[in-house]
């Protein structure tokens, strides 16, 4: 009887406990609900196929929910809606009288307007005729500057490259995103011209692990672009971004190492941090794993510049002050071939308007370049617009602001990559991205620059269903973005092209 008293009260004492787990608080489960919501809605807005290489899918929480449209195109990601400033621009662009443009000093806020109130008006001359893209097997560069020698400043850099530095910064969109097709731009011309190092890297990258080329760690910074509204003392530069010193920080810290993944980034010769401080203020510096060095900085509203020369694999900043206005940090040898990278996300290059022409002279005494490669479109295009007409014309107004910004550089024009649309259970290229390239063209043709056919370099119609479709994949399942692998096939085109042109 002992025994089946004890069965008893354990038995009691297990249903109490099945009682007291089975009887959920009121409102717990909602609560759970809630919180997966909120975690699965995190998880949408990252872009998982790029970082991943294509090998995981992008999520979105609202398409799964609602069924998808015949008409939609595969991306999902917010990056790929048209880019809001491009749909001002547009309107001002279509019913606005241009005016004089007024010279910004990059002390004050930027205008919320358009190429149109920042650039002159490209003088009317003839227009001229249209280069077939493919020559011999290459897809050329076409020229179109007046004296047919639109690479003429390149061509002499790089032959110079044994005494100086040939600086190329290469502009975009997330197609470039994590340095894709630029590394290995780079690599190509450093194994060739010599130099070393990646160029310039910005203070703070969300993805820091998505970049193979940089080893790239920080914190406590504030990051503002060319579409961040309402900030005065705008410092914006061809990066179209700048950073500073977060609130609830005690410092601002930055740190990048190098790699050897690539060829000539596992160290570099000079590091230069360039920044904007109206007050005076004190900046730390450290190599590899030397002492902290600090800088007494002298309050000027031009930019400046620390430079440390030593080769070294790595390179740190530091500051205190919220006042210093961070502009990027750049990691070159003294010579041969240096390539940025500026990509950013949702932009379609009509934002580079606003880029400081007062701000940009005062970087080009240690920064300056010799080509600019623009590549844009992709947040441009719409699967119901079949004229881009208005976003070519403000482009060519983009491309005489860069030459005032940066009046030693050539131009070269990009463009947009192959774009996959889906059409009920079929991918096929985007329609529309025929007319894209033409108006990009166009707007080189009026522009007296270089462009080069991204689409035509990857095969024309449907190439971006093959990219996808191959091991490893050359382009991810949204069908617009590269892999990295993808990045370094379209870099050899782009290399090819590139050296046919200066060669001949």
């Amino acid at each position: 009887m002992g025994g089946d008293g004890s069965q008893g009260k354990a038995s009691a004492v297990n249903n109490k406990r099945c009682r007291e787990m089975n009887a959920e608080p009121k409102g717990k489960p909602w609560l759970i609900i809630c919180t997966a919501i909120v975690i699965v809605a995190a998880v949408s807005q990252l872009p998982l196929s790029r970082i991943s290489g294509g090998k995981l899918n992008d999520f979105n929480l609202l398409s799964d929910i609602f069924p998808e449209n015949d008409t939609a195109t595969v991306a999902t990601d917010n990056n790929l809606l048209v880019d809001k400033e491009l749909i001002e621009a547009i309107k001002e662009e279509t019913t606005t009288t241009p005016q004089p443009a007024a010279r910004q000093r990059h002390d004050d806020t930027p205008p919320a307007t358009t190429a149109r109130d920042t650039v002159d008006a490209v003088e009317e001359r003839p227009l001229p005729e249209a280069i077939s893209p493919r020559h011999n097997g290459i897809v050329v560069m076409e020229d179109y500057s007046p004296d047919g020698n639109g690479l003429a400043r390149i061509k002499a850099a790089l032959e110079a490259s044994g005494e100086r530095l040939a600086r190329i910064a290469i502009v975009g969109d997330s197609y470039i995103e994590g340095d894709i097709f630029t590394q290995n731009v780079r690599e190509h011309l450093q194994d060739r011209y010599g130099g070393g190092g990646v160029g310039y890297v910005n203070m703070y990258s969300e993805f820091p692990g998505f970049r193979r080329s940089v080893r790239q760690s920080g914190s406590g910074w504030t990051t503002y672009n060319a579409s961040t509204k309402g900030r005065r003392g705008a410092y914006l530069s061809l990066s179209e971004q700048y950073s500073v010193k977060s609130q609830d920080a005690a410092a601002a810290k930055a740190t990048y190492k190098g790699v050897n993944k690539y060829n000539n980034l596992g160290s570099w010769g000079v590091s230069r941090f360039l920044f904007v401080s109206p007050q005076s203020c004190f900046i730390r510096t450290k190599s590899t794993d030397d002492e902290w060095e600090i800088h007494e900085i002298t309050g000027s509203p031009e930019a400046q510049c620390i430079e440390v020369s030593g080769a070294t694999p790595a390179f740190s900043v530091s500051l205190t002050d919220p006042n210093v206005t961070a502009l990027g940090v750049w990691l070159d040898e003294h010579c041969g071939v240096s390539v940025d990278c500026m990509s950013s996300r949702g932009f379609s290059g009509v934002t580079l308007s606003k880029v400081s022409e007062t701000l940009s002279s005062e970087m080009r005494r240690y920064v300056d370049y010799d080509l600019i490669v623009l590549e844009f479109g992709i947040n441009a295009m719409s699967a119901s617009q079949r004229d881009y007409s208005a976003y070519s014309n403000i482009m060519v107004k983009v491309i005489g602001h860069m030459r005032r910004c940066y009046p030693d550089a050539d131009i070269l024009l990009m463009g947009v990559g192959d774009r996959g649309q889906k059409t009920g259970s079929e991918v096929r290229s985007m329609p529309v991205a025929a007319a894209m390239v033409e108006a990009q063209r166009n707007a080189a043709r009026k522009a007296g620059c270089v462009f080069w056919d991204t689409r035509e370099a990857m095969g024309g119609e449907g190439a971006i269903i093959k990219w996808a479709s191959q091991q490893p994949p050359l382009a991810n399942k949204d069908y617009v973005h590269l892999s990295h692998s993808g990045g370094a096939r379209l870099a050899d085109e782009f290399i090819k092209s590139f050296f046919n042109a200066i060669e001949n």
